[in-house]
């Protein structure tokens, strides 16, 4: 299973590295696209691929002028088939107001911070602490499947049905590693990158 992950201008150093460590531990051969990279992002590349990442990056308006270009192609790979998982800009990016589309529903601003900082979400039925940097809100209906949800109840993750494929999303960064949190100045929380390997597993 080869799993296409997205590096370049509209994602910021260690996020791509990180998403790639949790798809290399879920057995998937990966990746990197991007305009620096050695495959491009384009329908063709896409479609050799079972899984495309999005991973986390700056804010929606500068992450989507630089992804709009791609909307036809990642849309494109779902509906036929192809799985599409995101971490926080990943997840607006799969929104609608801009965005791909992909959700049944949209994306809006869990939290009225940008600052990195550590929140707790029930995930499965079980509090876990995650690292989060501006998470996303996720505006699902009922065609949404929810893993996860913030502390005021609202869905933190969640996979859904896009055409034939299968999109999965998250708000927070459960993929961070250690050096994320103490590079903010935050206390080092559990490792939760078991709870990045459950969305790929469960949207793939």
């Amino acid at each position: 299973m080869r799993a296409l992950v997205y590096r370049g201008p509209a994602s910021l150093p260690g996020c791509p590295e990180a998403v790639a460590s949790v798809l290399d531990g879920s057995g998937f051969d990966v990746r990197y696209v991007g305009p620096q990279e050695d495959l491009a992002l384009t329908g063709d590349v896409l479609a050799g691929a079972t899984l495309y990442a999005q991973p986390g990056g700056g804010t929606l308006r500068q992450g989507w002028r630089r992804m709009r270009r791609h909307r036809r192609a990642v849309r494109g790979f779902v509906a036929g088939g192809g799985r599409y998982v995101g971490f926080c800009l990943g997840a607006y990016l799969a929104g609608a107001t801009p965005g791909f589309g992909l959700l049944p529903g949209d994306t809006d601003q869990a939290l009225d911070t940008e600052d990195d900082t550590v929140i707790e979400v029930d995930w499965r039925g079980e509090r876990r602490a995650v690292f989060a940097q501006d998470p996303a809100a996720l505006l699902v209906d009922d065609r949404a499947d929810v893993l996860a949800r913030y502390a005021d109840g609202s869905p933190a993750a969640v996979v859904a049905p896009y055409g034939d494929g299968r999109v999965g999303v998250v708000g927070p960064h459960p993929e961070a590693t250690p050096d994320w949190f103490t590079d903010a100045g935050l206390p080092v929380a559990p490792d939760a990158r078991d709870l990045a390997r459950d969305l790929v597993a469960s949207a793939a």
